[in-house]
């Protein structure tokens, strides 16, 4: 399997393959590259309808070069800790961005969540923001505001007046009712067109059985996040805590 950046002959072949209406996962197999490579690059770079491979390669040369100038004297990014490989730690950064991002979140907003969720803290200010992700304090102010919005992050007071935005171990949780209201609000909306276009007409029908199935979808996400919230306080079980530590 080839290893190393996408080539642009491998990103012309990646756009005739989307054009084609080529699924990501056999994208991947006729270029002999994981899947996950491909639906990175892909969403990364304008997503499936806008993907150009010109376009992508230029910003990808762009990146790269970015990484590879020093940093300003005072700014150098916390080298990862724990022994972890940092190359490692980029790849999985722009792989759980990815998944953000096929979930629905925006790019920048993305980008941040990932960001933050990654950190050992599971908290950074703006300014660690900025300088990690290479992007202005305007594109960072946005993405928190968004993700305050979806009860995503929340705002500490740090040192000084320094604010923090931090993300804790109920994120998930977070995210799981953002949505179930979400889909509550999509189902009120379409009840609300069954008074308008008429109950007893093929479209008002169509909106009923609309507003009823979100109606249980909403109220099982939320029933089932409830539910399982405690796992989110729940230490993980190590190699010691197994059958074979009480033998």
């Amino acid at each position: 399997m080839p290893g190393g950046r996408l080539t642009q002959q491998e990103r012309q072949q990646i756009a005739l393959g989307l054009a084609d209406g080529l699924a990501y996962a056999e994208i991947a197999r006729r270029l002999d590259r994981p899947t996950s490579t491909i639906t990175r690059e892909v969403m990364r770079n304008g997503g499936p309808t806008a993907y150009r491979a010109d376009l992508a390669h230029r910003a990808t040369e762009r990146r790269a070069h970015r990484r590879r100038q020093a940093a300003p004297r005072g700014a150098e990014a916390p080298a990862p800790g724990y022994g972890r490989d940092p190359e490692a730690v980029r790849a999985y950064e722009e792989t759980l961005t990815t998944v953000f991002m096929q979930s629905g979140t925006p790019q920048m907003m993305a980008r941040v969540m990932a960001c933050l969720t990654i950190s050992d803290a599971g908290s950074l200010t703006a300014s660690e923001l900025v300088q990690r992700l290479q992007v202005s304090p305007a594109s960072v102010s946005k993405a928190i505001a968004f993700l305050e919005s979806q009860d995503l992050v929340r705002r500490e007071r740090g040192e000084g007046r320094r604010e923090r935005y931090a993300v804790d171990d109920e994120v998930m949780y977070q995210a799981m009712m953002a949505s179930a209201r979400s889909t509550a609000q999509v189902a009120e909306t379409a009840r609300q067109g069954v008074g308008v276009l008429g109950p007893g007409t093929p479209a008002g029908a169509r909106l009923e059985n609309t507003a009823r199935f979100l109606d249980f979808v909403a109220e099982s996400l939320a029933r089932a996040a409830e539910q399982a919230r405690e796992i989110l306080h729940t230490k993980p079980a190590t190699p010691s805590d197994g059958p074979a530590a009480s033998r």
